[in-house]
């Protein structure tokens, strides 16, 4: 997890010096070093980077250039999986030990698309090349690395950075701009031109290399897993596996949270079993979080037992998460209500694995949901055609989300986020089977993951049957839910009036009660003026219900049935044929 801040276009050199002190802002990302550099063979440029060292620690610092192509220069955040397989399949000549190196021997080779669509990993990066006098800025598939910008083509103006708070100074100090702070589209690239007279034009705005649905194109180098007569759940058990492994690559100690849930105890038990075969010699580390009473927390602590790792628990109390809520805002640049309940734990877990212990990369479940249909609200999908549209929608805009809060909770205590089920290979895999056979079977979520981990002794049974419920839930007890207690602090704290007035104090994205007011009131304190970076509040389809908790939904309330079905379902008696699903 790094911090990367660009401009470019500046009026003279003491402005680009001046407004590169806003990278500032973002420096907890990369609390191990930091350099801000002008570009010296291009007027008014600034180049800004602060590293959090994983790998490659003599020579991973940035701005990145090499001798082989001076005229390249890198800033870069994320982690490229393949980058030793793109060396030996083009035969490239690298000068570190840095993943981050690949990116530019990929744009010597290809140019920019080339280089994007080859890399399998997780990235944000902007790359200068000096000699065509051209800036070329690109972000991953899913936009698990966050990426914001500011172009304004009236002042031949481009600024960049990892969050949107590092370039408000940009424009409080261009007063005369028009343009504004944008969250740059994941899957895609853009190429801009530096004229003689230092002013940025767009080349290319905002072009995609690779769609959620497509198979990424350096699968020649990977080798894809297509659908063929081999059972489904072997290959799924297989993609999981190998996404889990590639990411294991670190010379930091490696942790994982763990919520008690499918996703993050499959995780943390597959990293515990591959840590060792990866070179790994210390034990894993988990770490779970919640309230008095709650359910993740015992879950965890029993697959922590099981899976015989490390384990961390952190008690929390209300009064602690409430206090918390505005600076828990700041960093995370959203006032979604779903997003600001599920962080709280997130932020304050990160907090305690920063402050308490040496582990710096942290494995989480992010992503299953929406890739796999895991959302409860998907066992009231009409059909499942719409089924598998909702799913790819909620996969598109991952990045405003999910993984926004994965990122801005862990990235706030300088931590690196590895997030296995969000991997190419196995997505592109995943969505290429029957939309049928996709959608929740026999009253149980996520049945073909499930399925697939059956009977391989990595889990319990009942916690790899164990009903869906959201993080923001299951830190809390079955009587007393996180988010009514909030809603309960947040009574006294905003009126009827206040709510009345609401259309015209927030004409975009108006609250509808009062949490969402106060946590709308809280981001404008911080971001006044900058609503649009979430373009709507997270909701569960097909439910009559207006609060988008697990818990406000009849299938969350018949989970004593639903948990006895699923023992039933797994049973040895019942077998998963392939082909008459399929």
């Amino acid at each position: 997890m790094c911090g990367i801040w660009a401009i470019f276009g500046c009026s003279n050199d003491r402005e680009a010096g001046q407004l590169c002190s806003s990278s500032m802002k973002i420096s907890h990302r990369g609390p191990d070093a930091f350099r801000i550099e002008n570009v010296h063979c291009l007027d008014n440029c600034c180049l800004a980077f602060y590293r959090l060292a994983i790998m490659g620690p003599q020579f991973g610092m940035q701005p990145m250039r090499i001798s082989s192509f001076p005229h390249i220069w890198l800033i870069f955040n994320g982690e490229i999986y393949n980058y030793l397989k793109v060396q030996q399949e083009f035969g490239f000549d690298y000068k570190t030990e840095c993943d981050a190196e690949s990116i530019i021997h990929l744009y010597a080779h290809g140019g920019i698309e080339f280089a994007a669509s080859m890399l399998d990993g997780v990235f944000a990066f902007c790359l200068l090349d000096t000699q065509k006098r051209q800036v070329f800025m690109a972000r991953d598939t899913y936009g698990v690395k966050p990426l914001f910008r500011l172009f304004d083509e009236e002042l031949g103006l481009l600024a960049m950075c990892s969050e949107g708070k590092g370039l408000m100074g940009v424009a409080e100090v261009k007063k005369e701009s028009k343009a504004r702070v944008d969250t740059f589209q994941p899957g895609c690239y853009a190429a801009y031109t530096i004229g003689n007279d230092s002013k940025v034009t767009q080349d290319v705005a905002e072009k995609q290399f690779h769609a959620i649905e497509k198979i990424p194109k350096w699968t020649s180098v990977d080798g894809h897993v297509e659908p063929n007569d081999e059972c489904v759940l072997a290959n799924i058990r297989l993609l999981i596996t190998e996404a889990v492994k590639k990411r294991l690559m670190s010379t930091r100690r490696i942790g994982c949270m763990l919520s008690g849930g499918l996703d993050s105890s499959l995780i943390a038990a597959l990293v515990t079993k591959y840590s060792k075969e990866a070179g790994h010699k210390y034990p894993i580390q988990t770490f779970s979080i919640g309230m008095e009473g709650s359910t993740d927390i015992l879950a965890a602590r029993k697959v922590a037992d099981f899976i015989k790792s490390e384990h961390h628990e952190v008690i929390f109390t209300a009064e602690e998460g409430i206090k918390n809520l505005d600076e828990l805002i700041y960093f995370l640049e959203s006032y979604d209500i779903t997003t600001v309940r599920a962080s709280t734990g997130m932020y304050l877990l990160s907090r305690y694995i920063s402050d308490k212990t040496n582990t710096i990369v942290i494995f989480s479940g992010e992503g299953s949901d929406e890739v796999a249909q895991g959302y409860i609200y998907f066992h009231k999908a009409p059909s499942h055609e719409q089924a598998d549209e909702e799913g790819k929608r909620i996969m598109r805009d991952l990045h405003l989300f999910d993984v926004l809060r994965a990122d801005r909770t862990t990235a706030a205590h300088g931590l690196e986020l590895r997030v296995p089920f969000l991997d190419h290979q196995f997505t592109s895999y995943y969505l290429s089977l029957p939309s049928e056979i996709r959608r929740p079977t026999k009253g149980i979520e996520k049945y073909l993951i499930r399925k697939a981990f059956d009977g391989m002794g990595l889990l319990p049974d009942d916690i790899l049957w164990r009903p869906k419920e959201a993080f923001s839930d299951g830190i809390s007890s079955c009587k007393q839910s996180w988010h009514k207690l909030l809603q309960a602090h947040i009574e006294s704290k905003v009126s009827d009036e206040m709510m009345e007035n609401a259309p015209k104090r927030f004409p975009y994205n108006p609250p509808h009660f009062k949490e969402a007011y106060f946590y709308r009131d809280l981001f404008e304190s911080h971001y006044g003026g900058y609503s649009h970076w979430i373009p709507y509040y997270w909701m569960p389809k097909w439910t009559a219900s207006r609060d988008p908790s697990a818990r406000s939904l009849d299938h969350y309330k018949k989970s004593d049935v639903t948990s006895d079905k699923r023992r039933r379902v797994r049973a040895k008696g019942d077998k998963y044929d392939t082909k008459r699903n399929l």
